[in-house]
């Protein structure tokens, strides 16, 4: 789930290996491919949120980051080689926020070997490793896609048991937009009623890496005690955050803790409030 540059540095030669640069600035949408450009690991592809790891948005109707269909992303998988049995590693400059979204896709249609690398691009440089701007070719490969959607919810899912016990919800956005006191992105400010807020930048350390195993149990049990605490089995955990990204970087801390793999609501809170009946919640509450 987690690899270090030391290790993708020795994985180069791997005839088997793909590296995504996944570089991505939600206020500047193609900062991070020129970024990519300018230099990136040797043999990585741009993986662009906006352009292949989402699908068009349609106003009013979903978030801003949607989920491809299985075709769809299938065709990107096999558009830049990737095949069923690839050692996929994944990287951004922003503490998994972006990477974990490609982890979680990849587990979302079963992928065994793809791991996100802890401290990414600024990791990588740090290290002193080799940059490149050469972009590379790939070669289409064949990948047969079967999405397992039992891991993710809608909002239907969510309305229907708001008022569950063993429902929890982890938003992973910061507390001033969980509370609704600022909302620079998104039309309406709040949060889902009966969520617990848990940024995401809260399971990484000060050099933007994960925290140890023990330190995330004791982060995500301090947000989620209800969790923690309940019969396992029926406890359902809901990860969402704006718009499905960083949703994954929850999914991922939790997963890296030893917790069962959290669900996510790709769609977020900007779907969410894409209908007006469907409460919302401001403050703690």
């Amino acid at each position: 789930m987690l690899t270090t540059a030391h290790d993708c540095l020795n994985k180069l030669e791997d005839t088997d290996l793909v590296i995504f640069d996944c570089r991505f600035a939600l206020d500047q949408p193609d900062k991070g491919r020129q970024e990519y450009q300018r230099g990136h690991i040797p043999d990585a592809i741009y993986a662009d949120l906006n352009q292949d790891l989402s699908a068009p948005v349609v106003k009013g109707v979903t978030g801003r980051h949607p989920l491809p269909d299985s075709e769809t992303w299938q065709a990107t998988l096999e558009h830049w080689g990737v095949k069923p049995d690839s050692k996929v590693i994944a990287y951004d400059d922003a503490g998994g926020a972006y990477a974990a979204r490609l982890w979680w896709m990849l587990k979302w249609v079963g992928h065994h070997d793809v791991a996100v690398m802890d401290g990414g691009w600024n990791a990588w440089l740090e290290a002193g490793y080799p940059v490149t701007d050469d972009i590379p070719e790939t070669t289409t490969s064949h990948y047969p896609v079967k999405t397992d959607n039992t891991m993710i919810v809608t909002a239907s899912d969510l309305l229907n048991q708001l008022d569950t016990p063993n429902l929890i919800m982890l938003d992973a956005r910061g507390e001033q937009r969980f509370r609704g006191e600022v909302e620079p992105i998104d039309p309406v400010a709040g949060h889902i009623p009966g969520a617990a807020c848990h940024p995401f930048t809260n399971n990484l350390d000060s050099g933007g890496r994960f925290k140890s195993a023990e330190e995330l149990r004791q982060g995500l049990r301090s947000s989620l005690p209800k969790a923690i605490n309940s019969s396992g089995e029926q406890t359902k955990i809901v990860c969402y955050c704006g718009s499905g990204v960083t949703a994954c970087n929850n999914i991922l801390a939790a997963t890296l803790a030893g917790m069962p793999m959290p669900l996510l609501y790709a769609g977020s809170w900007s779907d969410w409030i894409t209908d007006s009946n469907r409460p919302i919640a401001l403050g703690d509450d």
